[in-house]
């Protein structure tokens, strides 16, 4: 949806899609108005940071396999998107570009899809095995305001 509507300039919700990135699945994604604020509602201000691409299931294999044969080194669905959105991004500058790719899981919490693409099933850290949210969190709704989001954070210590 993201990538469509920097394209398109016309954000259009639609039905979630299941993928091997299931973060990237959402069809209308919750946290899209925060990001439109942040950029004062201006197309042209976002396109000028952000590029979206998306990708296909296995174009994602294909990546994952690649970065392990490269590289030795295991990356889950949603870090393989990433390269891939780099890789095109670079591909279509006119001249020599650096970036930082940062890894978003941990490919334990994948590891079902990391053995099929790579063949090798990744070892999962102790500290997958712990919760990862306190029994008392608490969540709440705030408006679509960077201003806020930084009162709330800030206000949580």
């Amino acid at each position: 949806v993201v990538p469509q509507y920097l394209h398109s300039g016309s954000f259009l919700p639609r039905a979630s899609r299941q993928s091997l990135s299931n973060a990237m699945d959402v069809g209308n994604p919750s946290n899209f108005a925060r990001l439109a604020d942040l950029f004062g509602n201006d197309l042209a201000a976002m396109r000028g940071i952000i590029c979206g691409r998306g990708f296909s299931d296995e174009e994602t294999m294909r990546a994952m396999r690649s970065v392990h044969e490269r590289y030795a080194y295991l990356v889950d669905p949603h870090t393989a998107v990433g390269i891939l959105g780099w890789e095109a991004f670079r591909s279509e500058q006119s001249k020599k570009t650096r970036g930082i790719v940062l890894a978003t899981a941990h490919p334990a919490k994948f590891a079902g899809v990391v053995a099929q693409a790579t063949g090798v099933v990744p070892p999962a850290p102790e500290s997958l095995s712990r919760p990862t949210c306190p029994e008392n969190k608490l969540s709440r709704r705030i408006p679509a305001s960077f201003k806020k989001l930084k009162k709330v954070l800030r206000e949580a210590g």
